[in-house]
């Protein structure tokens, strides 16, 4: 269902897990088997401040080990490539990102043991290209105004002069991205719900997670319907989310599990992770205002619904606001 380019996972030597060169902790590392398993919250202060008339619901994923839901690709997509022997001794991991992926991929890779770069826009958050050098990872900048496009592009080509020592995951073409939220994010809101989903409401930036979600709760109930969440336009103020229209087209987002794309501005965005953070007590970044404004604008259109959405990551650099 997710279309891949295999150039990007198939070249460079091939190893196994029990090959003596491989030096990597267990893959039932205790942090690493930490990730997923998060809260689904009720947003009880929203929905009233709405006219109530509808549940709603987030999936705290900002509550992962490195605080955003990029945890589980990242973790599906290494797991895959250690077990595919795609990921071994010698081979470094390289992939574009916005950030919250190369969080973790940098955070795998100082557990597991093997070394990562990344290729990110220059205008990344300073807060996240920290926590990435914290972890001990390479860092390459491509221009800001060219986004995670231009970040792809470079990763590819650098990826394609040196295939024995790169890993190139591409995580906005590889299947084990929306796989990881098949297998994990959709049966836990699932059962979280009690089977009870009407809406899922959910931003798109690679594309991954609404596609995987969706696809397992459509197998569950095909009446539920998804709504994505993009910008207006391809410049714009919520980081992780791609305006589709004017970007380069993930696989990894599947157009036939999307029923509706709600369109956010950047201030409305803001404005709702204020509120999440003075009236629900959580702290997420742009991109989690943005899916809640949507999913409230959902609920309101459909009365009785049980709206579920994600907080995709947590507020890092947020600071606040609104008060005397």
């Amino acid at each position: 269902m997710y279309p891949l380019d295999p150039a990007s996972l198939t070249v460079g030597a091939r190893f196994s897990v029990s090959d003596s060169r491989w030096t990597g902790r267990p893959l039932g590392d205790p942090v690493v088997a930490a990730i997923g398993n998060t809260p689904l919250v009720p947003l009880p202060s929203i929905v009233r401040a709405a006219g109530g008339g509808f549940e709603l619901w987030a999936k705290a994923e900002h509550l992962n080990p490195t605080g955003s839901v990029k945890d589980r690709a990242a973790r599906g997509i290494v797991v895959d490539a250690i077990s595919a022997g795609l990921l071994g001794p010698g081979r470094t991991l390289l992939d574009a990102s916005s950030g919250n992926t190369a969080v973790a991929y940098a955070m795998l890779g100082a557990r597991l043991g093997f070394p990562v770069e990344l290729v990110l826009p220059a205008n990344a958050h300073a807060s996240r290209v920290a926590r990435i050098q914290g972890f001990g990872a390479r860092i390459a900048f491509t221009e800001a105004a060219e986004g995670t496009d231009g970040s792809q592009r470079e990763a590819r080509r650098r990826a394609a002069a040196d295939p024995d020592r790169y890993f190139y995951p591409d995580q906005y073409n590889n299947p084990s991205n929306p796989g990881a939220h098949y297998s994990s994010t959709g049966p836990e809101i699932w059962t979280q719900a009690a089977g009870r989903v009407t809406h899922f409401v959910a931003g798109v930036g690679t594309g991954g997670t609404i596609s995987g979600v969706s696809r397992f709760l459509k197998e569950r109930n095909p009446a539920v319907r998804v709504v994505g969440v993009e910008p207006p336009g391809p410049y714009h103020g919520i980081e992780g989310l791609k305006h589709l229209p004017t970007a380069l087209r993930p696989s990894t987002y599947d157009p036939r599990l999307i029923d509706e794309t709600l369109r956010v501005e950047t201030e409305d965005a803001l404005a709702m992770q204020e509120r999440l953070a003075l009236e629900e007590g959580l702290s997420v970044g742009s991109s989690a205002g943005a899916a809640v404004w949507a999913a409230v604008e959902v609920g309101r259109s459909a009365p009785g619904s049980v709206v579920v959405t994600i907080l995709p990551a947590g507020g890092h650099g947020f600071t606040g606001g609104g008060l005397p």
